[in-house]
């Protein structure tokens, strides 16, 4: 009888060994053995290492080369600002004077005008642009030195189209302010 009694306690102690080793396992599950885990699930693992590793790599992109351009400049009071696009209107790059960080005033100045169109001769450089043409809408101060500029900036202008809106008497004027 002795023995029969030692054998469950045995057994106990091993149940309760193994309920011990489960609730560690569940309050941990950072701590797992590898040595536990079957071989099937480890090679499932590298597997899914694999395939996240292949969805986080980015594809190649394609450099379109575009050798003529339309540059679209709009000078207003306010603000200088250029838009190139390949002959289809597709656009290539943009800048603003306030995208620059000129504020107020200084926005619509020459300098300004000057330094927007460098930035986006710099953008389009790497589309191979080597011919512009080029369409100006508006009456701000930057209009001829950006033109200058893009000049400068190494492209062959092939024509300069002003596109200012000009009324032909359509809307009716204000009346005469009486003082």
């Amino acid at each position: 009888m002795a023995e029969e009694n030692k054998k469950t306690e045995e057994k106990k102690e091993k149940k309760a060994s193994a309920k011990n080793a489960e609730s560690r396992k569940i309050n941990s599950p950072a701590k797992e053995n590898t040595a536990d885990k079957p071989k099937n699930e480890k090679k499932e693992n590298e597997k899914s290492a694999e395939v996240k590793e292949s969805k986080n790599k980015k594809k190649k992109k394609i450099k379109r080369q575009v050798l003529k351009g339309q540059a679209h400049i709009q000078c207003t009071y306010n603000n200088t600002m250029i838009t190139v696009s390949d002959l289809n209107g597709a656009v290539l790059g943009w800048s603003s004077a306030g995208l620059l960080g000129f504020k107020g005033a200084k926005k619509s100045t020459p300098y300004a005008a000057t330094q927007v169109a460098r930035d986006v001769a710099e953008k389009i450089k790497r589309f191979g642009v080597q011919e512009l043409e080029i369409f100006i809408k508006g009456v701000g101060s930057g209009r001829e030195s950006s033109i200058r500029s893009l000049a400068n900036g190494g492209f062959t202008l092939l024509a300069i189209r002003d596109m200012t809106p000009i009324p032909h008497n359509g809307c009716r004027s204000r009346k005469p302010r009486r003082v």
